[in-house]
Formats: structure tokens, C-alpha cells, sequence
């Protein structure tokens, strides 16, 4: 079948703790019940939901079926967010659906759950982070290079407030230190904070620290080929700081504000379509890898006391 012209049917699979993209991906696609939605466990989704009525829908496209870790949560969803089939397992999307959207961020079980997917040929959208570990790294670099159309961002790439960044450049000067708070965990939540500042600066990461913890805070310090050096504290339970990103130049300095979680989901999800409509990357994929790879040497610097891990050796573990 002909996915460039016709109705997209896509399925979204899987559902682990602490991450509601089931519910709010698909409403995004299909619009939603609203008694049903306000017993989403993610209090902000309805919220952000009902805040955009108007500009819910993605043309030519909807979520058709659902399979979670749970098979409870997948009812729940599919009532909340007007999917009609609930999968018994994630293979049976095969044949069924244009392409899928792997909806877990723990970056440690994404080629098991991606597998029968790139096997069959089935685009496959994979939630940040990509991979946090070597294997799981390598596994997905074999799978580019043998031409699958696999793609994963953080949404926060596609944020409004990073338009709005990019513009402020030119009027900063030379740019020295970039900063932001990130919640949860490096692991999980780190690729938020690092895509913006990859979006900003091009690829070239060269080394990372991330240590000591302190009670539940940790940060990382990265330092950038152009001189820049970012700075991400780690802070589980910091939520109201989430947001911000600061931008420090010679001349100047800009405070972005990645609030609108909407839109960045939206836009994301769009280009996630067009890639399936066209197979024509909307990001590079090595400069996934290399944001991967600094997850990784993060990960390394923690696990030997705070040590400053070279990005580039990381990269030359891989199997390229």
C-alpha cells in the first residue's frame, strides 16, 4: 500500500511507569473522551489537553491500536483517547498498522521491543532516549545501517521557546555556558535537556562529567568543541524548574522557557508522519547517536566517581 497519500493506521505500544504518552500521543491523533480522560493518572495531560482543543488532530493520520505492559491501562487509554483495538500482543500490530510508536523512556529495552518491527519492515518511532547502553546503541546503529526507518527525539527539539532561542543567537555574541534543570533522573530525563542544547550547538560534544549526588540532585558538565561549556543539574523532584534553559553569550544572555508541551508533542508526532510518508529523516541519525553516546559517558563518569569521560571514546566502542 501506498503510505504517501493514504490514511495513516499507527499503532502505540507499551505503557511503563511514570510516562503517560499513550494517553496524550493519542489524543493528539484522535482527540478524546473527556469523562474518560480526567482519570488519566498524569493530572497535566487533560490539563494541556483541554487548554488546545482547537488544535487537536493530525491529518491523515490516527492511533488504530494499543498494547500495554498492562493490560488494564490499555483499555483505560483506549476509552480515554478513542482507540479502537486493544492488541493482546505487540506483534499482532504487524500487518495491521502503516507504523508504530514505542511509548517506554527507559532506553534499556528498546531493541526488544522494536525487533519484530524492523523485521518487518514497519517504521518504528522509539521514545527518548534511544539507548543507554553500548549494546542497546549498537544494536540500533546495525539496524540504521541496514537501511530501517527508525526515528527518536525528545519533543523537547520541537518546543516553541527554542524557536525563539535560535533567533536570539546572532544577538548574544560568542557563546560561553548554557544551563538548564532537569527532573527524574539522568537516565530517563537527561535527553531532554541535552537535545536543546545539541539543537543549538551541532554536534561535537567532546567530554562529560556527571557527579558527585547529593541527596537527590546530581549534575552533569559537558564541554562543547566551540568552547561552550553546559551545565544540567539533575534534581528529581524539581519540577517547577524543569523548563528553563539559559543561554549565556559574550553580549548577552536569553532565557528560554520550553514550556509548551503540546505543540513540542504535536510537532514532534507530525514529523514523525512525514518520515513515514516519505522515509526522509528529519534528523541525522549519528547526531542521535552522539547525544546517546554522551548519555552513555555520563553513565561511565558517574559509575567511576564523577570522572571526566571523553564523548569520542565512547563513539569508537561502536561498531560503525
Amino acid at each position: 500500500m501506498n503510505v504517501s497519500s493514504h490514511n495513516l493506521r499507527l499503532g502505540i505500544l507499551g505503557m511503563i511507569e511514570g510516562n503517560g504518552h499513550p494517553y496524550s500521543w493519542s489524543a493528539i491523533f484522535n482527540g478524546y473522551e473527556e469523562a474518560a480522560m480526567a482519570h488519566c493518572p498524569y493530572p497535566g495531560i487533560p490539563k494541556y489537553l483541554a487548554a488546545s482543543q482547537s488544535e487537536i488532530g493530525i491529518p491523515g493520520a490516527k492511533i488504530t491500536h494499543i498494547w500495554t505492559d498492562q493490560p488494564e491501562q490499555a483499555a483505560a487509554v483506549a476509552k480515554a483517547s478513542k482507540i479502537d483495538t486493544i492488541l493482546a500482543h505487540p506483534e499482532d500490530a504487524i500487518g495491521e498498522v502503516d507504523a508504530v510508536l514505542i511509548a517506554t523512556d527507559d532506553g534499556t529495552d528498546h531493541a526488544r521491543r522494536v525487533r519484530p518491527f524492523i523485521q518487518a519492515g514497519i517504521p518504528v518511532f522509539i521514545d527518548k532516549p534511544l539507548a543507554i547502553t553500548l549494546e542497546e546503541l549498537q544494536t540500533f546503529t546495525d539496524w540504521h545501517r541496514q537501511g530501517a526507518p527508525l526515528l527518536s527525539t525528545s519533543a523537547a527539539r520541537y518546543d516553541p521557546g527554542l524557536d525563539l532561542a535560535r533567533e536570539t543567537l546572532p544577538r548574544l555574541g560568542e557563546l560561553r555556558w548554557m544551563s538548564a534543570v532537569s527532573v527524574k533522573s539522568w537516565e530517563r530525563y537527561g535527553i531532554h535537556r541535552l537535545e536543546p542544547f545539541f539543537t543549538l550547538l551541532g554536534s561535537g560534544f567532546e567530554s562529560i562529567t556527571l557527579g558527585p549526588r547529593t541527596g537527590r540532585t546530581e549534575v552533569a558538565h559537558i564541554i562543547h568543541r566551540s568552547g561552550v561549556q553546559a551545565t544540567i543539574v539533575i534534581a528529581e523532584d524539581a519540577a517547577s524548574s524543569f523548563r528553563h534553559v539559559r543561554i549565556v553569550g559574550s553580549q548577552a544572555f536569553h532565557d528560554a522557557q520550553l514550556g509548551n508541551t503540546f505543540t513540542a508533542f504535536k510537532r514532534q508526532l507530525e514529523v514523525f508522519v512525514a518520515f513515514v510518508r516519505t522515509r526522509r529523516p528529519p534528523v541525522d541519525f549519528t547526531d542521535t547517536v552522539e547525544m546517546m553516546a554522551v548519555i552513555i559517558a555520563g553513565l561511565e563518569s558517574r559509575s567511576q566517581g564523577g570522572k571526566r569521560v571523553s564523548i569520542s571514546h565512547v563513539l569508537e566502542r561502536l561498531k560503525r
